[in-house]
């Protein structure tokens, strides 16, 4: 028996959105969890030169999330233009966006925070008198009280969209991730202090380790290292410093004694931005694939810095996602980087070892007994990361 084809519904006109759902849309994108309300802020707080930078929240972020800095503030002139969207004072022009050199640049993150939540930005720039309270819904603005610096607060995330709130999970979780956040900055920004709060607690406080005028860099991010990850952390890894061409690769690379089961410590930066990115994963990966087997999971922090025209950071609304001009150039130099990291060490261990027979240099033991000297033990692994990166005839094949 042949069955009707259903029918189809009846043809809708071609209309333009209305404002809010084109904010609700963007939101959809740009907004996922209290955790990503709290990195656009971060970003701003860190655009504006702060150098404290305090997080409030309620019940993981979902009830409320503030975010104070003390950086240069918005004039009252310019906080209502602040939650257009598409305004921004970071870029002006296609050269601009091509070259970004700030934490955010789309003018998107406090319109679309607006429309699923009920925010106030209170602001004050250093040359202005007082500052000024903008309530994000109404639209209402009045004076306040407040020293230099910006106060975004956030009330009830996604109250207008009650079925996105389902899909949040616990306040533990929530809270656990815009932990994570705030981590993921205070990683790169050792020159700014970060707190934050929970439930009128203090949870995490990083105390800001280097100052302008500071000479070693590479300490102040160690400090912050331990600090944020750990002493065992730098303990128990080794600094990475290499410069080929336009790219520079600096941070700290974990021994392969200290892998882990989980990806959990490993961080990447292009030019002070977290990312996620195949190429530098896949490099900092294969710096340690004749060193670390099975499941075992590095532990690093690398930064790369990089010409801004080199890379674009303009790929996905959560800026999280960077795409090279040159991938290979990139990938080779992080290897490279952490390869040579990890061969320093092991080359010193091998050196401080005495002439033994070729099996004893990668770890078997000899047959003798122990007469009671002791001598170092080289793993295979040591032996082998002794050997320098461009020395094994490595091959790197173009990821793009």
């Amino acid at each position: 028996m042949n069955e009707a084809p259903p029918s189809l519904p009846p043809r809708r006109p071609i209309r333009d959105l209305p404002d809010e759902l084109i904010s609700q849309i963007a939101a959809g994108e740009v907004v996922e969890r209290p955790a990503s309300v709290v990195r656009e802020l971060v970003d701003n707080a860190l655009d504006s030169g702060a150098t404290q930078i305090t997080v409030r929240l309620l019940a993981g972020g979902v009830r409320l999330i503030a975010v104070e800095d003390d950086g240069c503030g918005i004039p009252q002139e310019e906080l209502p233009i602040a939650l257009r969207r598409h305004a921004t004072s970071k870029i002006t022009s296609l050269s601009d966006l091509e070259t970004v050199a700030t934490m955010g640049f789309r003018g998107e993150a406090l319109a679309a925070i607006g429309s699923v939540s009920e925010m106030a930005l209170l602001s004050r720039p250093a040359h202005q008198p007082g500052a000024f309270l903008l309530d994000a819904r109404s639209g209402e603005l009045r004076p306040a009280a407040r020293g230099t610096g910006t106060t975004v607060e956030v009330k009830e995330l996604f109250f207008s969209t009650p079925a996105r709130r389902k899909f949040l999970k616990t306040d533990a979780t929530e809270l656990a991730h815009c932990i994570e956040s705030v981590r993921r900055h205070a990683l790169a920004r050792p020159d700014v202090g970060f707190a934050i709060w929970h439930e009128g607690k203090l949870v995490e406080q990083w105390r800001a380790t280097f100052t302008p005028g500071d000479a070693n860099v590479q300490d102040a991010l160690a400090r912050r290292l331990a600090d944020v990850l750990g002493e065992d952390f730098v303990a128990q890894s080794v600094a990475v410093q290499h410069r080929v061409g336009p790219v520079t690769v600096t941070g700290r690379a974990g021994l392969p004694d200290a892998a882990r089961s989980r990806a959990d410590h490993q961080y990447c930066y292009v030019n002070g931005r977290f990312v996620r990115d195949k190429v530098l994963t896949h490099a900092a990966r294969s710096a340690y694939e004749d060193v670390l087997h099975g499941h075992k999971q590095p532990a690093y922090a690398l930064y790369v810095e990089i010409d801004p025209a080199r890379v674009d950071v303009n790929v996905h609304p959560t800026k999280i996602e960077v795409r090279f001009r040159d991938s290979r150039e990139v990938h080779q130099a992080v290897r490279h980087a952490v390869e040579n990291a990890l061969a320093a060490p092991r080359a010193a261990a091998l050196s401080a070892a005495p002439a033994e027979p070729a099996a004893a240099a990668v770890g078997v033991q000899a047959s003798q007994p122990n007469l009671g000297s002791k001598q170092p033990q080289v793993q295979a692994w040591q032996a082998q990361a002794a050997i320098k990166f461009e020395e094994r005839g490595h091959h790197v094949a173009d990821l793009q």
